[in-house]
Order: structure tokens, then sequence, then C-alpha cells
């Protein structure tokens, strides 16, 4: 009887491999790699979830009951517990991680090092701001009373900020996919005026060009253009220069093959950049060109100089302003919140956009 040798194909194999479980995942697991997860995980959530339990039993509000959460008996206990389970969990992660049997196991050890570290690093910088003057600092900067009836005007300068840095990426695009051809360009009389441009606009100060588009410009010739408008030019102009540089790196880094197998084929310069080139480039350019419109919402924070009306003020305009009439620094953590709550979804998306494009890529490649 004669035997025949099974061939098996590795990739099918790795395709075919059911997906793990919870129940794999511990069974994979050692006594020491789950004690130290449990110990890690433990010290960071009673600090995370614990303390502001804690504080809530107090309350937020007003100050002096927040400052009394923070340097109570409870919470200096809480820390120090948490500071001796990280600690713990810390030592026992790093220190057995190399001698578990599997990757699981290990992932779970070095998982509880690392959260138990961060809880350690957290607790004592906890603990040393108790040291201080908390009642201070609480209510100079942990006043929520003050933002009590500010929801709709930090609801305003939030929408302000969107539109202003909406309208000036949309601007920047356009402005900027056209200086990017014209740096392209094999005529230096096209390429040096685009160049000038954006070396000018990428050197100076983004404060320094809403001073002088503002003050030597629109109000100098009389241009009657209002402040909100010419922030948006102002934005547009800037931005242009950035995604002119990121389109023009997204245009050369298509293979210059595509280029010269298009004009072979009979088609113009422009229509080879039209057709083949610029598809492929503004596709490589979606997760930078995202980037530089978190950046610009940011910059919208520069408008304020330009002295905007009540309705028109973006949010770290709104927060000066309830500075300087309350002289407490809360409004400024409540425009931060605003920002963070505009640019993490952003920054989300953009690492989303870089994971497809990556994936895109990998596949044509594997295809050819």
């Amino acid at each position: 009887m004669t035997g025949t040798a099974a061939t098996v194909d590795p990739l099918a194999t790795d395709q075919t491999k059911p997906h793990r479980t919870l129940s794999d995942w511990y069974q994979d697991q050692t006594t020491l790699s789950l004690t130290a997860g449990v110990l890690g995980a433990t010290s960071l959530s009673l600090l995370v979830i614990g303390t502001p339990i804690l504080i809530t039993t107090f309350g937020w509000v007003p100050s002096e009951k927040l400052a009394e959460a923070i340097t109570s008996p409870a919470q200096g206990l809480l820390l120090w517990i948490s500071l001796g389970l990280g600690l713990t969990g810390a030592a026992l992660g790093w220190g057995t991680f190399r001698r578990m049997p599997n990757k699981a196991a290990r992932e779970t050890a070095v998982g509880g090092a690392v959260l138990g570290a961060q809880a350690v690093v957290l607790d004592v910088l906890f603990l040393w701001v108790r040291t201080g003057q908390v009642d201070v600092l609480v209510r100079q900067y942990f006043e929520f009373g003050l933002l009590a009836d500010q929801g709709p005007r930090f609801v305003r300068a939030a929408l302000n900020t969107l539109i202003l840095s909406l309208a000036g990426e949309t601007i920047g695009i356009v402005l900027g996919l056209v200086l990017a051809v014209f740096v392209l360009s094999r005529r230096r009389l096209v390429r040096a005026p685009a160049r000038l441009y954006i070396n000018f606009f990428r050197g100076t100060p983004l404060i320094w060009q809403l001073s002088f588009g503002w003050l030597g410009i629109v109000l100098a010739l009389g241009l009657g253009v209002g402040p909100y408008l010419a922030a948006m030019l102002i934005l547009g102009l800037n931005a242009g220069a950035y995604s002119a540089e990121i389109f023009r790196a997204g245009i050369e880094s298509i293979d210059r093959g595509q280029f010269e197998a298009a004009r072979s084929l009979g088609m113009s310069y422009g229509k080879a950049l039209r057709h083949v080139i610029l598809p492929q480039g503004v596709r490589r350019v979606i997760p930078p060109l995202t980037n530089e419109f978190v950046i610009l919402i940011k910059d919208t924070s520069l408008v304020f100089i330009l002295g905007l009306t009540f309705t028109q003020k973006e949010l770290l305009s709104t927060a000066r302003d309830l500075y300087a009439a309350t002289f407490n620094a809360t409004p400024w953590l409540a425009a931060a919140a605003g920002y963070l709550v505009i640019t993490l979804p952003m920054i989300r998306l953009v690492r989303m956009l870089e994971e497809r494009l990556r994936s895109g890529m990998t596949g044509i490649v594997g295809a050819q």
C-alpha cells in the first residue's frame, strides 16, 4: 500500500484558525500572570474609578466640597492602597514575564506591569498635589459652578471653531492642490511664484499673518471685510501652503513609470496628471490632510486678535472673556475640554484612514 504525503498550506491553516475565546485565554494563564494582571488593573481602577466615586459622595460643587474630598483621609487611603497594588503588580509582571510558558501569559504579565506602573505614577503625582494648597488650586481651576449657565455659550463657541476651521481647510485644500501642480511644473517661471508663496506662509507665524492681514490689508485698504470672514480667508491662505506640500509629496510618491506610461498612450501632461496621477496621489494624502485639519482647529485660537463679536467668538476667546469677568481659570479648562471633544474624534479618524490606506496598499502589492 503506497502512502501519500499530504501538503498543508500554512496560509490556509492560518485563515481557518478559529478565534480564541475568553476560556482559551484563561487556560493559557499561569497563577503569576493572572496575579500581575489583576493587581495592575485593580490599582489603576481604584484611582480612575474610585476617586470620582469618592468625590461624588462629597460633591463636585462648590469648590470647598471638592477640596475636602481630595484632602480627605479616605482619598489618602485609596491612593496608598492603589500605590501598593501598582508597585506589586509592576514588580511581579516585569520580573516574571520572560518565564511565562506562552504568549498569552506573557502579554497578561506585561499588561499588568504597565497598568501598575501607570497607577504608581498617577498616585505619586496625586499624593504630591495633596501636599500643596489644594483649596487654592481647586478654587482657581475647578470652580465648576461658574460654568452652570455657560453651556450654550461654549456650544456656540465650539460651533464657531468648527466653522472657521472647516472654511479654512476647504480653502486650503483647493489652493494647495493648485499650488502643488504649479510647484511640480517643469517651467521655472511657473514654479517660482508658487514656491515663494509656500515659503512665505510656512516661514511666518500665523499670528503675524492674522495681524498683518487684518490691520495691514483689510482695515488699511478699507476692503469692507468683517473679522470673521477675514479669519476664514487668512486661515485658508495659511492652510494652502501646508496642503500644497502635502499634495506635492503625495503626487511625487506615485511611481514615475505610471506617468510615462500615460504619456506613451497619447495623453497630454495635464490629462496624465488629472486622470492617472492625481487620483492616486489624493488618496494617499487623505491622512496627512486630516491631520493638518486637526492642527488648524487648534490654530483658530489665534483669531482672538481680530476682535470678533460676541456671537462670533471661538472657544479660546470665550474662555478669555469669562476669565476677565470672574478672574477664575475654570473657563480655560472648559475651553480645553471643548478642543478635545472636537479634535479627539478627528485624531481617531486619521488613524483609521492610515490603517485603511496601509491595508489597501498591501492588497495591491499582494495582487501584483
